[in-house]
């Protein structure tokens, strides 16, 4: 019987760091491990190990390719040597985290970083990255070509660096997370596998370097982030899939214990001051308001200013307007000043951020009763949208 589908989303990453090590190649490493799950999937016994199996099968189809090329006198005695040998796998972290400190080498530029570490760790396609990025899908497979080679010629890439090297790495690790995540809540609102949900690796990953760096309060912060999204996703659309506006959202189908647990972590590491605590406090105080118009939206704005001007992104400038439009909803504020700024931001960082600056725009129309100008806005951006979302905004529009 062959593994479960968890279990080969659960190996790929320690496969993949082993023969990309043996191979020293990445590109050859996820083609031999591939080849190697390819193999597992028909094998009729069961497997015990399944990370040992499809190592050993990958380093013997390398051998074996070697063998028939032009090199075979000069590297059949390194590779013979090398065959008997085991990439350690045991690095006292989470498989996947080790490969993503991997693709952290200092040795490569922090965009070919992150290109190489959301392909290789997190799955994403390059035209995924390169519409989170707001890059051309040619500069993130040209980004990606500049890492792998990079990594290959840089001396001992592929060995899993110390507990003070990935101390070091943190910081574009945390980074890359975070993107995982970000991408996760735009694109994949409802995945249809567990190796399709984005949140969850999103939570792994975050969870993992938050145990390999327990003194480090943004990685904990991070964990909160990613929880306090879980927790609230439950309530996000309707029986018939449709995404809910956040005054309809159902918050008794939240997650409770992943709720409690998000409040506990955001609550511990809340006046750090970094990116991450900033945004834990925020998503805090979504989960514990009981409604949407009892939030307290202006602890709310106030740290979305402190989030821009820690870290000024189109998104977080969307973010903020957002925010200052809810308050100014409710307290009569100035509706037309946040109408300029979303309207600006509309033309301003990746694709995905002026699509959320552009259905911020048709919300906030909806809000202040224009109806006619909001459909229009829903409609032109329906085809842009993910399943759930372009669902609402049709809806919306009138268009279904």
């Amino acid at each position: 019987m062959p593994p479960a589908d968890d279990a080969f989303t659960a190996a790929w990453p320690s496969v993949v760091r082993q023969l990309a090590a043996h191979a020293r190649s990445i590109d050859e490493g996820e083609e031999l491990a591939a080849e190697a799950f390819a193999r597992a999937v028909a094998h009729p016994d069961e497997i015990d190990d399944l990370v040992a199996w499809c190592t050993t099968v990958g380093r013997r189809l390398h051998l074996d390719r070697v063998r028939r090329g032009a090199v075979r006198d000069r590297a059949l005695p390194d590779l013979a040597r090398r065959a008997e040998e085991r990439v350690p796998g045991e690095t006292g972290i989470d498989d996947r985290l080790a490969l993503l400190h991997v693709a952290c080498d200092p040795a490569l530029g922090f965009g070919s970083r992150l290109v190489l570490a959301l392909r290789l760790v997190c799955g994403l396609d390059t035209a995924r990255i390169a519409w989170h990025l707001g890059i051309d899908p040619r500069t993130a497979s040209a980004r990606l070509t500049r890492a792998k080679r990079g990594l290959a010629e840089a001396a001992g890439a592929f060995r899993v660096p110390d507990r003070v090297e990935r101390r070091a790495r943190l910081p574009t690790v945390l980074e890359c997370v975070a993107a995982v995540h970000a991408v996760g809540q735009r694109d994949a609102l409802q995945p249809d596998t567990p190796a399709d949900d984005l949140g969850r690796s999103a939570l792994t990953l975050a969870t993992a370097a938050s145990l390999d760096q327990p003194d480090d309060a943004e990685a904990r912060a991070l964990v909160a982030v990613v929880l306090l999204a879980l927790a609230r996703r439950p309530g996000r659309f309707d029986d018939e899939g449709v995404a809910l506006p956040l005054d309809e959202v159902d918050r008794m189908r939240w997650d409770r214990r992943l709720a409690l647990a998000g409040l506990e972590r955001a609550a511990a590491t809340a006046g750090t001051g970094g990116r991450f605590a900033l945004e834990a406090s925020i998503a805090a105080l979504h989960v514990a308001a009981p409604t949407a118009a009892a939030t307290d939206w202006a602890t709310i704005v106030a740290l979305h200013e402190r989030l821009v001007a820690l870290r000024p992104t189109p998104a977080a400038r969307v973010a903020a307007a957002v925010a200052r439009g809810r308050l100014a909803l409710r307290d009569g504020g100035d509706l037309d000043e946040v109408a300029a700024a979303l309207a600006a931001l509309e033309h301003e960082g990746a694709e995905a951020s002026r699509r959320d600056a552009s259905l911020a725009l048709a919300d906030l129309a909806w809000q202040r009763g224009e109806r006619a100008e909001a459909a229009a806005r829903y409609a032109a951006l329906a085809d842009a949208l993910p399943a759930p979302l372009a669902a609402f905004a049709r809806r919306r529009a009138g268009l279904s």
